[in-house]
C-alpha cells in the first residue's frame, strides 16, 4: 500500500517506454495505490469502459493490492460475480466466490508481532497495528488518524479490546507508522525476517506475512488456475511489494513514479499514476489510440 507517488517531490520522472504495437494478453494484474489510483485515491476516468474492452477480448483483469478483499470487491463491484482479486499482498486470491489460494499466519506468530509492536509503542513510537483476517480486519487503537488511514484499505474493520484474542484466520499483520516506516518501525520487526515476509508496502506501512506469501506467488497460482502463462500476462506496479509480481509477467510495467528498484525490474515504463499511466499503457497494448486528455 503505497502513497500516490513513490519518488521524492521534485524528482524528474523517467520517460514512458511502451511496446510499439499490440500485445497478446490473457491476464492483466494491477496494483492499486500509486499505480492505478490517482493522487486522491480514486479510480481514474476511463477505466470502466477499458475493462469492458478487455473483457470483450477475453482478457482477465485482477487488482492486486495490500488492501482487504472486501475493500477491493466494493471498489470493483460493477464487474460482477466473476471478479478476480489478489488481496492482502498476495495472501488471499479469490475468483468470484471461489478461493484460489491463501496463506495464513500461525496465531503464535501473530501474538509475537502484536506484542513486539506494543513494546515498540511503549518506547515512544507512534504505531497502529491491524490484524488482517479473512472475515475482517481488527484494531485496538481508537486514534482518529490511524483509524482514518486503516479505513482506506479495510472496508471491514472491527475494534477489539485485545488483538491477541482475535479468532480468525489471519492473513497478515499490517503496521502503520505516520513517520518513515522503513526507518523507524521496520527495523523493530527485523527478527521476524528469518522465518516470515516483512515487506515495506508503502511509506507508512509494513506487513508481516507467511514466508510463502507475495504478489508474485499469488500471480503464479492465478496463472495456473486461469491457464495463462507469463508471456500473456501484464503486471503493473510501483512499490517494493510489487517486485515479485512484475517478475512473473513478461509484460511487466512500472509507472513512472515507481520506486527505482521497480523501474529497474520492469520491462516497460508507463506514465505516472497521476497521468493515467495504467490506462495509457493498456490502450497501447491493445493497439488502441491513446485517449489521454
Amino acid at each position: 500500500m503505497s502513497t500516490s507517488t513513490s519518488r521524492p517531490t521534485g524528482t524528474r520522472l523517467p520517460e514512458p517506454r511502451l511496446p510499439e504495437g499490440p500485445v497478446d494478453l490473457g491476464l492483466v494484474v494491477v496494483d492499486m495505490d500509486g499505480t492505478l489510483l490517482d493522487g486522491e485515491g480514486r479510480v481514474p476516468d476511463g477505466l470502466w469502459p477499458l475493462l469492458e474492452r478487455l473483457r470483450a477480448r477475453d482478457v482477465v483483469f485482477a487488482p492486486a493490492s495490500g488492501r482487504q478483499l472486501a475493500t477491493l470487491q466494493a471498489t470493483f463491484d460493477r464487474l460482477g460475480d466473476d471478479l478476480v482479486v489478489i488481496a492482502e499482498n498476495g495472501a488471499f486470491v479469490v475468483r468470484g466466490d471461489e478461493e484460489v489460494s491463501s496463506t495464513v499466519l500461525d496465531h503464535a506468530v501473530v501474538h509475537e508481532v502484536v506484542r513486539a509492536m506494543r513494546e515498540h509503542a511503549a518506547g515512544g513510537h507512534d504505531v497502529g497495528v491491524v490484524v488482517c483476517g479473512k472475515r475482517s480486519a481488527y484494531v485496538e487503537s481508537a486514534d482518529p488518524h490511524f483509524r482514518e488511514q486503516a479505513g482506506r484499505y479495510y472496508a471491514r474493520l472491527e475494534q477489539v479490546a485485545d488483538l491477541v484474542a482475535v479468532d480468525d484466520e489471519v492473513l497478515k499483520v499490517a503496521v502503520f507508522d505516520p513517520t518513515a516506516v522503513a526507518e523507524h518501525t521496520a527495523p523493530a520487526l527485523e527478527r521476524f525476517r528469518t522465518t516470515h515476509q516483512v515487506v515495506v508496502s508503502g511509506h507508512h506501512w509494513v506487513d508481516v506475512m507467511d514466508a510463502a506469501t507475495s504478489k508474485g506467488v499469488a500471480l503464479r497460482r492465478l496463472q495456473e488456475t486461469l491457464g495463462v502463462g507469463p508471456e500473456r500476462t501484464a503486471a503493473f506496479g510501483d512499490y517494493l511489494n510489487d517486485l515479485e509480481m512484475v517478475g512473473e509477467a513478461e509484460h511487466s510495467v512500472a509507472v513512472a513514479n515507481a520506486h527505482p528498484e521497480v523501474l529497474a525490474a520492469a520491462r516497460w515504463v508507463a506514465p505516472s499514476n497521476l497521468e493515467r499511466g495504467v490506462l495509457v499503457a493498456l490502450e497501447t497494448m491493445l493497439g488502441e489510440v491513446s485517449r489521454r486528455a
